[in-house]
């Protein structure tokens, strides 16, 4: 009896108790926006996404002349609209318009049951459609900015859609698989057995194999141009994962940039913003009347942004 009573508990706890453990451990803080975009024209938007759900955004419409090119901007597990709005002023000044969302289960767009790497995915193939359809966007020219895990579903986005235009990748991690197991290690969770079992039922719940969609194994199908930026002393992904995701790349205009940093600040603001309006317009073309963008230099575009560094979250 005592035999049986024990293996009725451990299946109770497989059955019920494991799976909200592992659901609970894993869920994204939710950090509502403290700020709004500053200085330039705006408004905000609702865009709708799977399973009947819709996501918090900020559009910028392009300056200049129009249609031009635009690019949707994504936050990392946990963050939200704001986490990149240094960026907002100097690529609107460059002539592109830009669509800043909240992902599911973050900032202020809809709850979900759980938010993951794939339904990252899936929240910016919505914003991008949304992006083509606005008449002051050029449909043929949309880029995405991600950082972390919106890197990662940028670069799963970009294998799956051949008409992106550009990707820019802020500290992507490689392989799911790793980030899963660091995660682990930080929690004191041994990697055997029980370890396993997570990553199994993780897989099983988001409905993708690791290997799957793993940036390591997507930057194999991306045709369009990417720009893999990553910290040298990033303690979150390590930068050496940057580096093999742009050693798997498929063609020659896969960029690599290590910058002085780690995985959610920057100190190298003016290069990042250099880098970032060179290869937008080098990728997508100018946006707007060449004569009205501000110049292409670092200072430049250093001096249009607002104090604070690409990749830093906002405030907790």
């Amino acid at each position: 009896m005592s035999l049986a009573l024990s293996l009725l508990a451990a299946g109770a706890f497989v059955a019920f108790l494991f799976p909200r453990l592992v659901r609970r451990g894993l869920a994204a803080p939710r950090i509502p926006e403290t700020g709004r975009p500053a200085g330039i024209p705006w408004r905000t938007v609702r865009i709708p996404t799977a399973r009947g759900k819709t996501l918090h955004a900020w559009f910028i419409p392009p300056r200049g002349a129009t249609p031009a090119p635009a690019v949707a901007v994504l936050h990392g597990w946990g963050g939200n609209a704001e986490t990149l709005l240094p960026l907002a002023r100097p690529l609107h000044l460059a002539g592109h318009g830009l669509l800043f969302f909240d992902a599911r289960c973050h900032g202020n767009s809809d709850d979900d049951d759980f938010a993951s790497l794939p339904r990252f995915a899936e929240d910016l193939e919505h914003a991008l459609d949304w992006l083509a359809r606005q008449p002051q966007v050029d449909a043929r020219r949309l880029g995405v900015v991600g950082h972390s895990v919106g890197a990662a579903a940028a670069l799963l986005v970009a294998a799956r859609r051949p008409g992106l235009g550009a990707v820019v990748s802020l500290a992507a991690f490689a392989h799911p698989a790793r980030m899963m197991e660091r995660w682990l290690d930080g929690k004191g969770i041994p990697r055997w057995p029980l370890g396993q079992l997570i990553l199994w039922y993780v897989q099983r719940t988001i409905g993708h194999r690791f290997d799957d969609i793993a940036p390591c194994h997507t930057i194999r199908q991306v045709r369009c141009p990417v720009l893999i930026a990553h910290g040298s002393d990033d303690a979150t992904v390590p930068v050496a994962e940057a580096r093999e995701i742009h050693a798997n790349r498929a063609h020659d205009r896969v960029e690599l940039r290590i910058l002085t940093g780690g995985h959610d600040d920057c100190q190298d603001l003016d290069r990042v913003l250099a880098d970032l309006a060179r290869f937008l317009d080098s990728s997508l073309g100018p946006g707007g009347d060449p004569k009205e963008n501000a110049p292409r230099t670092g200072g430049a575009l250093g001096a249009a942004c607002s104090r604070g560094a690409p990749m830093r979250p906002a405030p907790r």
